[in-house]
């Protein structure tokens, strides 16, 4: 839901999340545009302890980085967008010394966002692209409701290559985490 009457940053949106009356608001920014959502449900809170758990495991290996959880990135030089993509993981070569208390400003490596029931896949996809527009290499949109993923990555120009893995795919990390490998079989057992 967009929310407009002046130009925000990132300064504002720290601070709008900060407030009591905000507590249940998650806000997000692009190009100085406000929008908020509200907190995801259940089903959308299993799929990303598991994601974020699967990744976590392997992360203990020797692979250098940072994986956070609803944590804002923006870009750098742009006080005008920040987003905080459900799970992301950003490089210890990428990522910011020491990690910031706040907004990191950086956009991650690798962006997951869970398509939640309240969420259109149409707002997510805009997400996609503006994570891959500034610097991330890999989006996930997870999407329960068809028991799959869309992997996004930056194609020519300003379009969004976007592949769908069902159920019986496999997620990979690719070039961000070489070797992850996630059976969507495991995020979406059988009912």
């Amino acid at each position: 839901m967009a929310i407009q009457q002046k130009l925000y940053t990132v300064d504002d949106v720290w601070e709008l999340s900060h407030r009591p009356e905000n507590e249940n608001k998650y806000y997000y920014l692009i190009d100085g545009e406000l929008f908020w959502d509200l907190p995801p449900g259940g089903e959308h809170g299993i799929l990303a302890v598991e994601i974020a758990y699967r990744l976590r495991v392997f992360l203990e290996r020797p692979v250098p980085g940072k994986l956070t959880v609803e944590t804002g990135y923006y870009p750098p030089g742009d006080r005008h967008t920040v987003l905080a993509p459900d799970l992301a993981f950003v490089s210890k070569a990428r990522a910011p010394h020491p990690f910031p208390k706040k907004y990191v400003p950086v956009m991650p490596d690798l962006a997951v966002e869970i398509l939640s029931p309240t969420d259109s896949l149409q707002a997510v996809r805009r997400k996609a692209a503006v994570y891959l527009a500034n610097g991330a290499s890999l989006v996930w949109i997870v999407l329960p409701a068809e028991q799959g993923v869309d992997v996004c990555r930056a194609s020519e120009g300003a379009g969004l290559n976007t592949q769908f893995v069902g159920r019986e795919g496999s997620l990979s990390g690719e070039d961000v985490l070489p070797g992850f490998a996630l059976e969507l079989s495991q995020l979406f057992p059988d009912s």
